[in-house]
């Protein structure tokens, strides 16, 4: 990368020209960026030399304040509702030509690079902002061109970024001061009145997520990929608190990203070219790779220092508990060379469930696994205050609501294809309960998690026998090298079987109830593998 300083660049929303005195820096490189945080007061170095930052009063996304503009392109393709909110053109451009007004007044720093790691499906992406943490978070998080590619790089999509910039409720025609718009027309995103830089990165996701699916037949995925020494691909799905990050760092495999990926014709790719950890509670011992990680490039947010040093307090939850560590993909060593891999071989769909109803690894059937793909399901404990014990089912679908523009079983219909095209084996590996539900049985053992995941992933149980759960249906194995054969069928594990019952009856009609929302667009092979809560007679 270089530094180019510059009183004007061409942007997806126009020309940008600033005032005198003021400067565009494109492109500069990480050192650079880190002396103009410094020296802007955006933050701190820690003793590694990281650099340390605050976002501000938003310190994760906005769901409610993201908003697609409704117009021809998007108007019956995408699915409106509870997590894709719409504006108008008039309002995207109004608002954005009092942003390119504003911003005519501020030092502004552009980062050009690139989105997915396969040529043929790569989207150049071009990012304004005032910050220049948020540049060097382009920088870590986006796959970055050569110097001969950018000399004539144009972008196809454009995010503004400005956190400073709030929107006024009263005449902009939007609910809240801050905002992350993206404009599938004249692909522009713009994102004001909050410094949390995920909003830049998800806003890219979500824009690969229509059109990847809509109009070149790629699945996207939320979720991260490794591949083995023989060249075999995994995938894990799984929602926060679920074990993927930790199930896919094998030191036996290579790591293709840990977060975002498509799934086309040949195989699977990246869309990025780095990685967003969470570090609440990061230990060198539990989490090597992302510890080592943290250095000179790494951007931490929202993090504190022990008392009178510069370091990190990783348990520190005083300002949230979403704190985040920013790197380039490179700052681990066990990667996969052009971050691509092949046709997946076995896709582990990861929940942590709190009840202790499902079962450690079970099979999926083709219909099986695009059920629980839209259910997207995990459950979590309520509380930690004294007493609070009642888990509380998490539904998010495509394990990734938030990002999914499109009816959910659009993206499931094309997992399904993909499945049967390449014989894709789906496994549902519970990361939870044992035993009983939270506050009377145990967590799962995790090496008893890497034995089953280990095993389906070499074939091993490719050669034992399976029998159905009796009320989800799914195929429970009878036996597993290196796992105890009493906790493969949870019910066993339960000293009260009519209580085991009694939950999983209630798990059932908890994700029957989901998916009511969903049924209309589903088809019937889906919609037969929703789970059987048993007669009241049997309980």
């Amino acid at each position: 990368m270089y530094e180019k300083s510059l009183r004007s660049i061409q942007t997806g929303a126009g020309t940008l020209s600033l005032a005198e005195g003021k400067t565009i820096y494109r492109n500069l490189s990480p050192a650079e960026l880190v002396e103009h945080a410094l020296r802007n007061g955006e933050g701190t170095l820690v003793d590694n030399g990281a650099l340390m930052v605050d976002t501000g009063k938003f310190t994760g996304r906005d769901p409610k304040n993201k908003f697609f503009v409704r117009d021809a392109i998007t108007d019956q393709a995408i699915w409106w509702g509870d997590v894709n909110f719409g504006t108008t053109p008039e309002v995207c451009a109004a608002l954005q030509t009092r942003m390119m007004d504003w911003m005519q007044n501020r030092d502004m720093y552009v980062m050009d690079a690139y989105a997915c790691a396969t040529p043929e499906h790569r989207l150049k992406v071009r990012v304004l902002t005032t910050k220049a943490y948020s540049s060097l978070f382009t920088y870590n998080m986006f796959l970055r061109p050569t110097a001969e590619e950018l000399l004539d790089f144009v972008p196809d999509f454009t995010v503004i970024c400005c956190p400073e910039f709030e929107a006024d409720p009263a005449t902009d025609g939007l609910p809240a001061k801050n905002f992350a718009i993206l404009n599938l027309t004249t692909n522009v995103s713009l994102v004001g009145g909050t410094g949390y830089t995920g909003e830049i990165k998800k806003g890219i996701f979500s824009v690969l997520n229509f059109t990847l699916p809509h109009f070149k037949g790629v699945l996207p995925m939320h979720c991260s990929a490794n591949i083995g020494n023989d060249g075999d691909t995994a995938v894990f799905f799984g929602l926060s608190g679920t074990g993927k990050t930790t199930l896919s760092a094998d030191p036996n495999r290579h790591l293709v990203g840990d977060d975002e990926h498509g799934w086309s014709d040949n195989g699977i790719f990246n869309f990025e070219g780095g990685c967003y950890a969470k570090v609440i509670n990061l230990s060198q011992k539990h989490e090597p790779e992302i510890w080592n990680a943290v250095k000179f490039g790494s951007i931490l947010e929202n993090t504190r220092y022990h008392a009178g040093t510069r370091h990190v307090d990783y348990a520190d939850n005083s300002v949230t508990d979403n704190t985040r560590v920013s790197y380039p993909i490179d700052y681990i060593d066990q990667i996969a060379p052009g971050s691509v891999g092949g046709i997946p071989k076995n896709i582990f769909f990861l929940t942590c469930d709190a009840y202790g109803v499902l079962p450690p690894i079970s099979k999926l059937s083709p219909g099986q696994a695009m059920f629980h793909f839209i259910s997207g399901y995990t459950a979590k404990v309520a509380g930690t205050e004294v007493g609070i014990t009642e888990p509380k089912t998490v539904f998010s679908a495509c394990f990734g609501a938030p990002f999914m523009p499109l009816h959910p079983a659009v993206y499931a219909e094309l997992l399904g294809q993909k499945m049967r095209e390449n014989n894709t084996q789906v496994w549902l590996v519970n990361t939870g309960w044992s035993g009983g539900s939270y506050g009377v049985g145990k967590r799962m053992s995790l090496p008893y998690t890497r034995a089953l995941i280990t095993a389906a992933m070499e074939g091993a149980l490719d050669k034992v026998t399976f029998e159905a759960h009796p009320v989800f249906g799914v195929m429970m194995p009878a036996s597993c090298p290196g796992v105890p054969t009493e906790i493969l069928n949870p019910k066993l594990t339960w000293s009260d079987a009519k209580a085991y019952d009694e939950t999983a009856n209630t798990l059932a009609k908890a994700f029957n109830k989901n998916f009511e929302k969903f049924a209309s667009q589903s088809s019937q092979e889906i919609l037969s593998s929703a789970p059987t809560p048993l007669l009241v007679e049997a309980v």
